[in-house]
């Protein structure tokens, strides 16, 4: 039996109305894969092809050269280091800090969006710019040294020291923390604002004191906010290069020693042109990021288990 025209056309618009969604959400996935998917799967390649040139498009081989060049140059073992060593103390101080600063925040007192915009200012402002006023901070006659002297300390050369760099990675780290610190203190708050206010009543009608209270509920319920913040933060302080690069006027430390690994890469791709060594050497910071993602979740699920 054939079918009627309005039959065809009632076909026709069932398979145009299903798969018209599609169709709207086909520019975001050509996006994606432009964008997104052709340069992950494009460095990944590239981490394997030996002697490559990016005028040519030439290489020599497919192997793992590359990948043993990175591992075998002290740079990159200097980057890896000092890039785990700024996670170890950026995460977990900024953390402590936000904690302490999101609960003050939390409280109903007059005038506390005033210190909230206070403390949001970072996300607004050019890292750059910021990263330049931080230098002159630290420099001999800055503003922190002066605040020292006060104290009897005489002028630290944060950014010119010659001795072992200790000082290059505090100053790092301090800028890091005070980067950092007002998006940790936004997810805290949106965690703190989320628990219901009835365990703190409750608690306080058995006489517990604030600190009772912030120990044993506050931290507790906040938990899971508090694990989203690691990764988050652990996978943003991996990537530690805009906080570098304006401090040290380019320069990774004052002697050359404060290498991190996104610093390795710029240099590699930009100065040496070796983008196989840059590829390999981002294809390992992920394995890195990973890894450490996978260790927090990991603890996390063994700390839900006993609690």
């Amino acid at each position: 039996m054939k079918k009627t025209s309005s039959e065809n056309e009632l076909i026709r618009r069932s398979a145009f109305e299903r798969f018209e969604p599609y169709l709207y959400l086909l520019p975001f996935f050509l996006g994606v894969a432009i964008f997104t998917l052709y340069p992950v799967i494009n460095v990944i390649l590239m981490s394997f092809k030996e002697n490559y040139s990016i005028l040519s498009k030439g290489f020599s081989s497919i192997g793992f050269d590359n990948y043993r060049k990175t591992l075998s140059d002290p740079n990159f073992v200097q980057a890896i280091v000092n890039t785990i060593k700024y996670v170890l103390l950026v995460v977990p101080i900024s953390l402590v800090l936000a904690l302490v600063l999101a609960n003050l925040l939390n409280q109903k007192i007059q005038g506390i969006a005033i210190f909230q915009s206070i403390f949001f200012l970072p996300m607004v402002t050019s890292i750059t710019a910021v990263g330049l006023a931080w230098k002159f901070m630290f420099n001999n006659r800055g503003v922190i040294n002066f605040f020292l002297s006060f104290f009897g300390v005489k002028a630290i050369p944060w950014l010119r020291s010659t001795q072992g760099g200790a000082y290059n990675m505090t100053a790092l780290v301090i800028f890091g923390i005070w980067n950092i610190l007002p998006f940790t203190i936004i997810l805290l708050l949106s965690g703190l604002q989320n628990i219901d206010p009835q365990y703190k009543v409750a608690a306080k009608v058995d006489a517990a004191s604030s600190l009772r209270i912030f120990f044993r509920i506050t931290v507790p319920l906040l938990a899971p906010t508090i694990f989203l913040v690691c990764i988050v933060n652990t996978i943003s302080c991996f990537k530690v290069f805009s906080e570098l690069y304006p401090l040290f006027g380019g320069n990774p430390g004052s002697m050359g020693n404060l290498y991190t690994v996104v610093y390795y890469i710029r240099t590699s791709m930009m100065q040496y042109r070796d983008y196989g060594v840059a590829s390999a050497a981002a294809i390992l910071l992920f394995l890195f990021i990973f890894a450490f993602t996978m260790l927090q979740q990991g603890v996390r699920k063994i700390i839900a288990k006993r609690g």
